[in-house]
């Protein structure tokens, strides 16, 4: 693996390639985003990939890839055009992609506005609230995790988001009716560090998950768009909205092992199945659905 920094506008844009460029193997480079998971993110599933070129890098303002342009917020088209520009840069050609989360949002984008740069992307539960049923309660339901970081703190935050991205079906009035959940219920502690800033649990990345997909230019791309949801996340939000967006594409979503970390080792304390997810995300990459 070798690390490079990229100096475009409003950001040192910083990537990781493994494996040879150009690729020796005839196949395009297959590039792994996330967001707001950085490239550290894909240490696992990357290593699972020896036989191709990879390349993962921190999204703007995230991990290594510091902004110059005085923003804090997060924006799936912002993020497209630094990798617009990271991929002419390299000048590998089109590459294959595999986005994660907010990361399959961002490729969303970026297929919508270079679909020339993806020859097949597979977006594995991106978290869309437009497009679910039920958009105005996860909205509220999203809004309220803010509120609860922004009164109590991180860990106060993520048990909120945790109560959100488990709960199974539409937020209806019994989401809203519970209390608000205590952290050591998940193993964290109960005290405020102080900090606001967290690019998931706080309002800046508002415009990841309020992202409205170009269903029209997504069909018309030249680009192979697979949504992707994991078989554990059926009911939760990023699984429903995951089934929504394909069914707005016209397709059915492809079924992976695991949950919606499902590719991770022991990056972050909540491992999937890496091994059965890559050997899924290798077949779906080949052309099976």
């Amino acid at each position: 693996m070798t690390t490079h920094t990229l100096t475009i506008p409003g950001v040192e844009l910083v990537y990781d390639v493994h494996g040879p460029l150009p690729t020796t193997d005839g196949r395009p480079p297959l590039a792994m985003i996330g967001q707001p998971m950085d490239a550290a993110g894909f240490a696992t599933l990357a290593g699972l990939f020896p036989e191709r070129t990879v390349i993962t890098y921190d999204p703007r303002g995230l991990g290594r890839s510091v902004r110059t342009d005085g923003r804090n917020d997060h924006t799936p088209e912002t993020q497209a055009e630094d990798l617009h520009a990271l991929f002419e840069a390299l000048g590998a050609g089109p590459v294959e992609m595999f986005g994660s989360s907010g990361g399959a949002v961002t490729a969303l984008a970026l297929v919508t506005a270079h679909p020339n740069d993806v020859t097949t992307l597979v977006a594995h539960e991106p978290p869309l609230l437009p497009v679910v049923p039920d958009a105005a309660g996860a909205e509220r339901a999203r809004n309220g995790v803010r509120d609860v970081y922004e009164a109590k703190g991180s860990n106060a935050g993520m048990a909120a988001f945790i109560a959100m991205t488990s709960w199974l079906g539409e937020f209806t009035d019994a989401y809203f009716a519970q209390p608000v959940p205590d952290p050591s219920t998940f193993g964290m502690p109960t005290d405020d560090d102080g900090t606001r800033d967290d690019p998931l649990l706080s309002d800046r990345s508002w415009a990841v998950s309020s992202y409205r997909p170009d269903a029209d230019a997504l069909k018309a791309a030249s680009t192979r768009v697979v949504i992707a949801v994991g078989e554990e996340s059926a009911g939760t939000f990023t699984g429903r909205a995951s089934m929504a967006t394909a069914e707005l594409l016209g397709e059915h979503a492809a079924v992976f092992p695991s949950h919606h970390g499902g590719f991770l080792g022991g990056e972050y304390g909540y491992p999937g199945q890496p091994e059965k997810f890559a050997h899924r995300l290798r077949d779906v990459l080949d052309g099976a659905h």
